[in-house]
């Protein structure tokens, strides 16, 4: 396995899936404008591989980006060079500054291992934004929304070959653990097995408000149509 290839496969599927990050960006953005019209700066917390951030950046310019994983933070320096990538952990960072306006999409909350870890996490985001600025965060399920035993599949086929995904998530006490299996398919490198496991925290949605209430940005919580796990958004009390 070549480095980054795993992120290389995430945007493969997802680009397949038709995900609309400018879509997604352009509504967090009017979500955020209602909330503090003059925000200008942006970072974007668990930025993978820069695919909203390069469209959060049209509305605020001041863009920053923040991600654990090497792999994900060169391919998105390769795809937005002029934007500062930050290594770190969402839970524990400290950037030195502030911004108007923090992201946090696709569920990446779900990877802090309990409601006292996403409690850290929520106060290192509120540390980072100005008084008045506007945290917005995609959930992952809510324990009463998830299906147990939940198989998915994808297969893709590109210019660059083919890549069949299988994914298994079942319970397991108060998180979602996810079993991937690749075949990935290329003139070059013929066909390869990779594996993956993720483990995602379940939180209702009275810990997420809870969580955010702590951290001294008050939320509420919306569902427009384009996420269809809706989204927390906070605003920093003064």
């Amino acid at each position: 396995m070549y480095e980054g290839e795993f992120a290389d496969i995430y945007d493969r599927i997802h680009a397949h899936r038709g995900k609309d990050y400018a879509g997604e960006a352009r509504l967090v953005a009017e979500l955020v404008r209602a909330r503090h019209p003059e925000a200008a700066s942006v970072l974007d917390v668990a930025s993978g591989t820069g695919s909203h951030l390069r469209h959060l950046r049209t509305d605020f310019p001041d863009a920053a980006g923040l991600e654990q994983s090497p792999e994900m933070i060169a391919v998105a320096k390769r795809r937005i060079p002029e934007i500062t990538m930050h290594q770190g952990d969402m839970r524990d960072f400290d950037l030195g500054r502030t911004f108007d306006v923090i992201t946090l999409m696709f569920s990446s909350i779900g990877y802090v291992d309990d409601y006292p870890d996403l409690v850290r996490a929520l106060a290192a985001l509120g540390r980072h934004l100005t008084p008045g600025g506007v945290l917005v965060i995609e959930p992952w399920v809510f324990p009463d929304s998830f299906a147990d035993d939940y198989l998915a599949t994808d297969l893709v086929r590109d210019d660059e070959g083919a890549v069949t995904r299988f994914s298994h998530s079942v319970r397991d006490g108060g998180a979602v653990v996810m079993s991937v299996q690749y075949l990935v398919a290329t003139p070059e490198h013929g066909i390869r097995h990779l594996t993956d496991r993720h483990r995602l925290a379940l939180f209702t949605r009275e810990q997420y408000l809870a969580a955010f209430a702590a951290a001294r940005c008050p939320a509420e919580f919306v569902q427009p149509a384009a996420f269809g796990r809706g989204l927390f958004i906070g605003v920093k009390e003064h």
